[in-house]
């Protein structure tokens, strides 16, 4: 059990299950509400869940332990989380989940691109046979039949 948690694999499928009930559960929420009100509601769900977990788990950091590039970094992660957010409800409340999921999926695909071009990481044939596998695929989920 303590492997399994140490995984990387572990975590980022257990990020996929609760990003695809992300979807579900937002499209039903959203039913009747403002998209950006929605994304509101949510952001402070995922606030008050993350303090409740660092108190829990004694993982709060004095705020003058954290660089200035780093604060500067993770402000800009914000920004584009926030973004994210509110284009995604925005995109939930105006298609299908199965639909819309799947094309916002398509940041792995850039991840990798920007990774490659901004991180200077390596990604061998197989793996941009990958991405473009994934690439090809949302978008084919994404096209009406």
């Amino acid at each position: 059990m303590r492997d399994m948690l140490a995984s990387w694999l572990f975590w980022a499928l257990l990020s996929a299950v609760f990003a695809a009930l992300t979807a579900i559960f937002a499209k039903i929420g959203i039913s009747n509400v403002n998209s950006d009100f929605a994304t509101f509601i949510r952001t402070l769900v995922i606030l008050v869940t993350i303090a409740f977990i660092l108190t829990l788990t004694g993982q709060w950091q004095p705020f003058g332990s954290v660089s200035p590039r780093s604060y500067g970094f993770l402000v800009l992660s914000g920004f584009a989380t926030g973004a994210s957010w509110l284009c995604y409800f925005r995109a939930l409340k105006l298609g299908d989940a199965a639909r819309v999921a799947p094309i916002d999926k398509l940041s792995v695909v850039l991840v990798a691109v920007f990774g490659v071009v901004f991180l200077s990481e390596k990604l061998s044939a197989r793996n941009w046979l990958g991405v473009l596998l994934i690439a090809s695929g949302a978008i084919l989920v994404a096209m009406r039949s």
